[in-house]
């Protein structure tokens, strides 16, 4: 297993605002994608316009078969980053994950290498993002 860790920097400020990862299995040509962003810049599509510059490099670069990610089931907001990037609903995990002492559910999505050719779409989505900021 291999890991990628992409620093999301607000160019502007010099500041670190977060971070996208990629856990990479290369005998089965994928990788499981994390991210967080700091709470200062939530809603500012820095995380959506982050992991599709990471899906790229996946797919693009690293030629990888499938990428997949998950979230906490209370976290909806993270999932709405997944639908953005073009990623479908696999399922719910259901208490896969204990965090703070609580069992919790994940929710699975997936991207595959052949439904990459929409990251071309999101990718200029993304960049419409980045001009309405700027």
């Amino acid at each position: 297993v291999t890991a990628l860790v992409f620093a999301v920097v607000i160019r502007e400020e010099q500041v670190l605002a977060g971070a996208v990862s990629l856990t990479i299995a290369p005998d089965h040509a994928r990788a499981e994608m994390g991210y967080w962003i700091g709470k200062p810049y939530w809603g500012r599509g820095y995380c959506t316009e982050a992991a599709a510059a990471v899906l790229e490099v996946a797919f693009e670069v690293l030629g990888l078969h499938r990428v997949y990610a998950t979230h906490l089931a209370r976290n909806p907001a993270s999932g709405r980053v997944m639908q953005k990037l073009g990623m479908a609903h696999e399922g719910r995990l259901r208490e896969h994950v204990r965090k703070w002492g609580v069992f919790e559910d994940l929710e699975t999505y997936l991207v595959h290498a052949e439904d990459a050719l929409d990251i071309d779409f999101i990718a200029e989505r993304v960049a419409g993002l980045r001009r309405q900021r700027s």
